[in-house]
């Protein structure tokens, strides 16, 4: 079994959407291991979270499973994972 650590970037639908909403989502849905975030423009910021997947999961797809279920989210990128 082989575990992965992956970093995804996700965008709010707008300005006004709470953040700390779609943080406690990403927290009951993943193995989070930091959450934060980042700054994108003009006030506008997105959610940024790592997380451990394994192979035996489906990888980063079963990840992306999960984040499709977030409410008020516009979109989620995979910014970087690796093998661990």
């Amino acid at each position: 079994m082989g575990k992965i650590s992956c970093v995804y970037k996700i965008m709010p639908e707008d300005d006004e959407t709470d953040l700390e909403d779609i943080k406690k989502q990403v927290q009951e849905l993943l193995d989070v291991q930091d959450i934060g975030e980042e700054n994108v423009a003009f006030g506008l910021k997105a959610v940024k979270v790592s997380c451990i997947t394994t192979d035996e999961e489906g990888g980063t797809d079963s990840v992306e499973e999960k984040l499709e279920q977030l409410d008020n989210v516009q979109s989620y990128e995979l910014e970087h994972f690796d093998k661990l």
